[in-house]
Parts: C-alpha cells; structure tokens; sequence
C-alpha cells in the first residue's frame, strides 16, 4: 500500500516558526528536530485523516448504538449500579465525531468541523429524548446518587475529559484506537448525557442544568484537546499563521474559562477537609494529649459558623469554648461559634475509648447533625423538585416534611416509592413527603377481597390520604368498602360514604375536587 511521505526536513524547515530564532526558541531546536524525525515521521497522516473523517459522519448505526448506550446509562443510574453504567460506556459511539471536530479545527476543514457537529447533535439529541422517554415509562424516578454526582462539576471533572482525549487521540494518532478508550471517553460524556434526560422528564432543572453543564464541559475538553494533539503531531492545516495563533488563544482562554469555576467548586471541596483538620487541631490544643474528640460536626453555612464536637477529657475546661473559637475566628477571618461537651474520664486511654463508644452508640439514637440535617434537605427538596426553603424541619422530633411539585407521569405509587425510599435512606427520621394532588386510584375487588393489584391501590390510597390529610368520598365494594372507610378514619382521615357504585370496586375520590 502506498504510503504518502512525511513532511521532509526541508519543507520542515521552511515552516519554521519565528520563535525558534530567539535564544530560547534555539534551546528547543534539537528537541523539535527529534520530534519531527522520530515521532512524526511515523504517523501515516492521510490514513488518520481517512479513519478520523469516515467515523465522523451521521449514520443509522451510529444513532442507534447510541441511543442504547444511553438506555443502558439511564438505567444503570436509575438502579444506582456502576456496573451496568460501565456497560453502557462500552457501547458508545460518541468518541469519533468528537475527535472528529477536534482534528477539524487543527487542520480548518470548516466542512469537515460542520459534519462532526451535526453528528455530535444529533446523537445528543436522540440519547437525551430516548433517556427521557424511558424515565417517563418508569415507575423509579429517585434521584439516586449516580445521579446527583452529574450535577456539581468540577475541576478533577476536566481533568478526567482531558486525561481522556489525550489517550483517544493518542490511540486514534497512532493506530491503536479500540474499545476501552472509546469507554475512557464515554465515562466523561454519556453519564451526564443520560443525567440531562432524567432531569427534562422530571422538569428537574437543578439535575438538568448541572448535567448539561458538565456535558458540555466535557466535550468542549475533549475536542479541545484534541485539536492540540493533531497540531503537535503535524496534521497538515489550511489556516494561515495568523489564524493559527487565533485558534490558539482560543482554546487557550476556553479551557481558561472552563477551569476557573471548576477550581472555585474544587477549591471549596478541599476547604472543607482542610478546615476538618485545623479544627481538630485547635480543638486538641485546648486539652490534655489523652483526650479524645469525637462527632466533630461543622456547619459553614451558618451565621456564624458553627463548630460542635464531643470531648472525652481527664480534665475539663471550662474556657474551651471561647478560647477555641478565638483561634479558629483568627484563622478563618469569620465568626465562629464553638459547642463543646466535654464527658470527663480517667487518664487511662482504654477508659476514654470506652466512655467514646459509649456515646457513639448513644448518639446513634440521638438527633442528626446539622451536615446530616442539611444532606436530608438538599436530597428531599431535589426529589421534590422545589427549593431548600420549601423543606420544613423539627430537629427536636426529627421530623421533615416537603410539598411536591408535579412531576409528568409520576403516579401516586411511584411518590409513594420514593418517600419509602427517602425514609429508609434516613431511618432516625420521620420523612413526610407529600405528593401533588392527582386522582386516587380504583381498587378491584375479587369475591369482595382486594386483588393483588387491588392491595397495592388500597396501601397507595392510604397513603395518599394520610400524607395530604384532605377529605374524600368512597363508593361501592361492600363490606371491603366499609373496611377502607375504618382504616383512613383511624387514621384521621374525613371519609363520606355514597351508596350505590360497582361490587367489585370501591372508587376513592377527593371531596374537593369536582366529580
């Protein structure tokens, strides 16, 4: 096979840039000129453009295997199973256009960069639609915690999207492209892809903002990048040298752009830990070496920022509190308050880890912290679709309670699998989530008995009369009837009984909504 030669020395040496004549640019010359000679003169350049290219076009299969892939991804969040999103990666077609739009700005084929976005589009397109259909058909729409870890991008994100493309492109450069680095690329683009199905079928916006957010960021890097490694290895290019530098300020002040919000989200991630430390720290300093501290909890939202623990100490100090918080008020350059309970034991450390696992076990029966506090807000009021603020908590009762919003096609059954999801979840707590008002379904009946889909209806009945507390009207089914009456006025419930209705079912229906 003929194999088109590499670009000679001569050709090389004609194109070399201004730069290489300054005393600097003269230090990298051997380095370039090994460059050239031993690395590019390797890469068959027509043979990846031809790979490249021919991958990059929209086609019946490629919109296929990606809808699947997508299913795949969707359903594995949906069951909170990696394993099954890693299979989802494994079919992903998503790397070749991407790669495709990144060696198309390297060497300006503007036709070429048309195409490989078309093919990108549209494949977004169908795997968010085909995401979104199979969450509204499915009876599970928690949000999980593969889920939510789509929605707060940060810079450790990026660098796996960069880390990525440069194995891609590397791989795609050098002949070794395969599956397992189409999964490196797919583990940065199709579990945010599937994320923003779920959050345009639940009207979720802070799933679907983030998601998309993420996505985008994502595929930006990854083109991005891309488009460096074809211009390091010598992709023959249609721009002038001007164009050139343009291009590469561009992409200099995208990934600036890109970097700077993510490092704001990381750097608050490592506040936090860093903060854990110093806390513990200061706290340490107040008491002897024997102590021992314990549900350290800080709460950085407050006003001030509150700091609570438990101190296992030989000898109390009564000035803890102010002296630690001086400290740490100086070293943060905010209010602190500090909340200590100091349980004295002896100076034997075995009697300090005693008393510590003591209280641990006490504690586990006591109220939640204010982080577990906060975490059971953030997580009702995303599967709720509301706001923190439309969450109400009794600490001293361990209580929470939110308003749902409506979601399309979420049943009453499907609300009630989520609030036994969410109670689980917390089982200290008492979750009352409360569904929007919908129609309260039949219940069937067989020989005058619920049938098996007739119980399930009558426990979602139940529910929804307790968790909304609104009178309601209930017509036939016999002695069944009577006994669905007793049971949700033992529970408080206004209940009307009409005569008449059908023997095999008892129809439930808001009193205030119209007949």
């Amino acid at each position: 096979m003929h194999r088109p030669a590499a670009p000679s020395s001569d050709k090389t040496e004609r194109e070399t840039p201004s730069w290489v004549h300054s005393p600097i640019g003269r230090a990298f010359v051997p380095l370039r000129r090994w460059w050239f000679d031993n690395v590019i003169e390797d890469v068959n350049h027509t043979d990846v453009i031809a790979r490249v290219a021919s991958d990059s076009m929209t086609s019946p299969r490629y919109i296929f295997m990606t809808m699947m892939s997508a299913g795949i991804a969707i359903l594995g969040m949906l069951l909170s199973s990696p394993a099954v999103v890693i299979g989802a990666m494994l079919l992903s077609p998503l790397m070749s256009p991407i790669l495709g739009a990144g060696f198309a700005l390297a060497t300006g084929k503007i036709k070429w960069l048309q195409i490989s976005i078309k093919a990108l589009a549209i494949g977004s397109i169908a795997a968010v639609a085909f995401t979104a259909l199979i969450v509204l058909l499915s009876p599970l729409k928690m949000v999980t915690p593969e889920i939510a870890a789509r929605t707060q991008p940060n810079l450790f994100d990026l660098l796996v999207a960069l880390f990525s493309s440069l194995a891609g492109s590397y791989a795609m450069i050098r002949g070794r492209e395969g599956t397992i680095v189409g999964v490196a690329i797919a583990t940065a683009l199709m579990p945010p892809l599937a994320a923003v199905g779920y959050g345009l079928a639940t009207l979720n916006w802070t799933v679907f903002g983030g998601a998309l957010a993420l996505y985008v960021t994502n595929f930006l890097t990854i083109a991005l990048t891309a488009t460096i490694m074809a211009r390091l290895y010598g992709f023959r290019t249609d721009l002038s040298t001007r164009q050139g530098w343009f291009q590469n300020v561009g992409i200099f002040v995208v990934f600036v752009a890109l970097a700077i919000p993510l490092g704001f989200s990381l750097r608050d991630i490592a506040f936090e830990a860093n903060a854990q430390r110093i806390v513990q720290s200061s706290i340490a300093e107040s008491f002897p070496e024997s102590a021992r501290i314990s549900d350290l909890s800080i709460d950085w939202n407050s006003e001030p920022a509150t700091i609570s623990a438990t101190v296992f100490t030989p000898d109390f100090n009564a000035q803890a509190n102010s002296e630690i918080g001086r400290r740490l008020t100086q070293r943060f350059e905010e209010n602190v308050a500090v909340s200590l309970d100091q349980f004295r034991v002896g100076a034997d450390p075995g009697a300090a880890e005693q008393a510590q696992l003591a209280q641990a076990a006490a504690e586990q029966q006591a109220a939640a912290t204010e982080a577990q506090i906060n975490s059971l807000i953030d997580r009702l009021a995303l599967v709720a679709g509301t706001d923190r603020s439309a969450v109400t908590v009794d600490r001293s009762n361990r209580r929470a309670s939110v308003q749902a919003a409506a979601l399309p096609g979420l049943t009453l059954a499907g609300w009630q699998e989520l609030a036994d999801r969410i109670g689980q979840n917390a089982p200290d707590w008492t979750i009352e989530l409360r569904p929007p008002v919908m129609a309260l379904p039949p219940i069937e009946l067989e020989e005058g008995e619920p049938t098996a889909a007739g119980s399930q209806a009558r426990t979602t009945v139940l529910w929804a009369v307790g968790a909304l507390d609104l009178p309601v009207t209930l017509a036939g089914g016999g002695e069944a009837g009577d006994s669905l009456a007793t049971a949700l006025r033992s529970q408080g419930a206004q209940v009307t009984q009409v005569e008449g209705g059908a023997a095999d079912r008892i129809d439930v229906r808001w009193q205030a909504l119209p007949q």
